[in-house]
This record gives structure tokens, sequence and C-alpha cells, in this order.
């Protein structure tokens, strides 16, 4: 799964590379198109909104599952430019299939969301950056058909970046690692917490 976030990084850098070599060829005056877009630094400033798609991967602590399964959800956030260095906040809330079960117990992950501060580097249309901030989701345990579940409060950790592909829109792949805090849990008799790791993509309209 590594391999394949940076290979999805290194797609939209080299595709920033082609577009700033063939610029080079036109020198300071772009080639005409029919339908020309523009997606410069000033477009990264304000506020944003958007959705995604990703995978989950992680494990349970104390506990021998493994949930995993697809995510979903929106987005939402605002940037400052100072140069091609943009700081920014954003939000978002996601559903997720993950689960697993073992023996007696299943475990899942219905929903989490995060909180992050961004920093990052801007080539014209493109942002690489990190993020980090506060996570909070729940965890569910169901064992011999009770079920029990706690919210807990955690920290992520991630990188990524943003391409511009349009007026106002662009598209986003990054990397997420979440912990949520353990709880006990009474059905299980152990201090129970969901550590794992998202890969997503996304897209943003900014006004």
């Amino acid at each position: 799964m590594s391999r394949f976030v940076w290979g999805a990084l290194a797609v939209i850098a080299a595709g920033w590379t082609t577009s700033a070599r063939g610029a080079d060829l036109y020198g300071s005056r772009p080639p005409l198109t029919v339908n020309q877009t523009h997606f410069g630094p000033d477009s990264w400033a304000g506020p944003y909104l958007g959705g995604n798609l990703g995978y989950a991967w992680g494990s349970v602590a104390n506990n021998p599952t493994k949930p995993s399964g697809f995510v979903g959800g929106v987005q939402a956030g605002y940037n400052w430019r100072n140069g091609p260095w943009v700081f920014g906040i954003e939000g978002d809330v996601q559903a997720t299939g993950a689960e697993d079960t073992f023996a007696p117990w299943k475990f899942s992950n219905p929903w989490f969301g995060t909180v992050r501060g961004r920093a990052g580097y801007a080539f014209n249309n493109v942002l690489f950056f990190g993020t980090g901030g506060l996570a909070f989701g729940e965890l569910r345990a169901t064992t011999f058909g009770v079920t029990e579940s706690h919210t807990n409060a955690g920290w992520t950790l991630g990188v990524g970046a943003e391409m511009g592909f349009a007026p106002n829109w662009s598209a986003k792949v990054e990397y997420l690692y979440v912990d949520l805090a353990n709880s006990n849990f009474v059905v299980t008799g152990a201090s129970n917490g969901y550590r794992f790791g998202l890969i997503r993509a996304g897209v943003n309209y900014h006004f």
C-alpha cells in the first residue's frame, strides 16, 4: 500500500513537471487553446469544499482483529498563502466499512473524523503538503450478540499532494495515520483502541 501512495504522488509530480516543460517551450506566452484553464498560485487561498473516497486498514489494540474497508466522506477547509507557502486548516467526516471478526469478537469502525492543520509548498498548480491534528471516531465491539461502542479522541498525521486541473477545481491524494485512543470494553474485558492507515483520493471546489 505504501508503494501505491508514493506512486500516486509521483504521477502528480510528473504531471506538473511535464506542464512546466511545455510552458518553457512557449516562453512567457502560453499556447492558445480553445478551452484554456488556469489554476494559479492565488487559487490556493480561501475556502474550499469537497469529497473523497479511499481505503483504511488497521488493527485493534489487545485483540487479534484487523478491521479494514472502504472509506468515504466530505471535507472543508481554508487556506492562507504566503508566496509559494500555503497554510490552512481542514476538517472532515468519514463513513467507513472497516470491520473484522476473529473467534467470538467482531470489531468495526463505523465512522471517524479529523480536524487538522496543513502546511505545504505550491509549484503553481501543484501543492505538496503535510498535515496533522485531532482525530475522533467510534470503535464498536460485538461478542456473543452483545454490542458495545466507544467514541474516542486521538491524533493523526499524514502527507499528500493536490493539483489544480480547472478553474476553482483541484484533485488530491493523501495518506493519513490515525490513532484512536484505547477504552475499556466490558464485553472483551480489555482496553481496546483502533490504529489504522488510510489512503484516499478526492476533489475540492475552491470558492
